[in-house]
Order: C-alpha cells, then structure tokens, then sequence
C-alpha cells in the first residue's frame, strides 16, 4: 500500500479517489480484467492502449512498440493524474511461426511490445512510484519459464520479463514494490489471430481473466516492507507449467 492509499484509507475517501493504478494493454484481455478490478476496489485506473477502454478510463492511444511514445505517454498520464501509485505491464503480443518463416519485423514487434515497453513504460514511471513507494506488477507467461516450438519471439521476450522483473526487484527493494506474474492461458482474444493450428484446442482448459486480475490486485494491496516477488497463476491442468 503506497502512501496515497493509505492516506485514503485513513480518510475514507470516497470511490475512485483509491491508489492510481496505469495499466499497460488496459483495453482488452487481462488488462481490462485488471482496470475493471481496480475500479470495483475504489482506485483510478488509467490505460496505455491502441484501442479505447471502458467508458470513463483515462487513456492515451499508444503503439507500446515505439517505446520512446510509450515512456512520453506514461509521463503525460502520470502528471494529468497527479502522481501513480502502481503500474500493471499486462500488454501482450504474440505471432507464432517458426524462426524461418516469421518476418523479421514481426519477430521483433513482439519482442518490443512484450519486454522493450515493459522496460519503457517502468523507466518513465519511476519518478513517480518511488514518490508514492508504490509498486510494480509484471506480467510474464508460462512460456517464460518453459520454451516451447515456434515460439522463439514470445518465449524470448517473457523471460526477458522474467529476468528484467528479478534484477528490477533487487534494484528497487525498500523503494518500490515489484511483483512478477506468471499467468497461464487465458479466456481473451490473445489467440484469436492466430492461425488454427496454434489456437488452443476443444478441449483446451483456460484460465478466466478476471480470476488472474484478482492476483494482481492481491500483490498490489500488500502493505509497505512486505513483498510479494513471484507468483504463477495458471489452470490446475496447464500444460505449459511446469
């Protein structure tokens, strides 16, 4: 809990005058499921997104793959708002393919969203999170812990999460707070472009958005000096974990 929100808890202020809370890819998917959960808990959620969130979110249009836009656009929501007292990295991108037959400017789109603005959007936060001894929840996947074929961008990039997520928590111990996630497959639209044969089969068993939210939230409500470092959340039947 940062020392905004417990200023507000002590005031009770009302609903939406909660902790700021930026939320990367905040439009769709995990994202929304995390926006949506901050606002039920009382907090102001904020959006870094190509596409509009919900009715009412403040949000800047971003390409997070131009991450020199992505750190401008954290500052300038940050200073509209006064201040953040966390920053969520849930944007997410994947083309699947083998090596060879993945252009490269694909490959390296991927590698941009999913690890570079991650890195981006954090370095432009920071000023503002160790004012409000915040916190910071990456967001890896399963497939940075364990590779697989013909996913060498995706894989590359979430343990690049993992690692960047590691060195960042000892960096920041005692000034701000860094969760990494680890979520398994969700129910969104991460897969719907894909072609068939990388889509998760009939019988595919996946996690619902809102119950990987709720991980996210539980990390963000740990009071000052106790740190939740890793978490992985993934359907009892994930086949990509362990």
């Amino acid at each position: 809990m940062s020392k905004r929100q417990r200023a507000n808890h002590r005031s009770g202020s009302p609903l939406g005058s909660g902790p700021t809370v930026l939320v990367t890819g905040g439009s769709s998917g995990l994202g929304a499921a995390v926006v949506a959960a901050v606002a039920r808990a009382g907090g102001r959620p904020l959006v870094l997104d190509r596409q509009r969130p919900g009715d009412g979110v403040p949000w800047i249009e971003c390409d997070l793959a131009d991450t020199r836009a992505a750190e401008t656009a954290t500052r300038d929501l940050a200073e509209r708002s006064g201040g953040l007292d966390a920053v969520v990295t849930a944007a997410g991108l994947d083309m699947p393919g083998k090596l060879a037959d993945v252009p490269g400017e694909t490959w390296e789109q991927v590698v941009m969203v999913d690890l570079l603005a991650t890195a981006a959007v954090i370095r432009a936060a920071l000023p503002f999170l160790e004012a409000s001894r915040g916190n910071i929840v990456t967001i890896a996947s399963t497939l940075g812990v364990k590779a697989v074929s013909d996913a060498t961008a995706y894989c590359a990039a979430k343990f690049g999460v993992v690692g960047f997520t590691r060195a960042l928590a000892a960096e920041l111990a005692g000034a701000v707070g860094v969760t990494l996630l680890v979520p398994g497959g969700m129910r969104t639209a991460f897969f719907d472009t894909r072609d068939e044969r990388y889509q998760p089969g009939p019988d595919a068993v996946l996690n619902e958005p809102a119950d990987t939210a709720a991980a996210v939230m539980f990390a963000l409500s740990q009071p000052p000096g106790c740190a939740v470092r890793e978490m992985v959340v993934c359907a009892e039947q994930e086949s990509s974990y362990p």
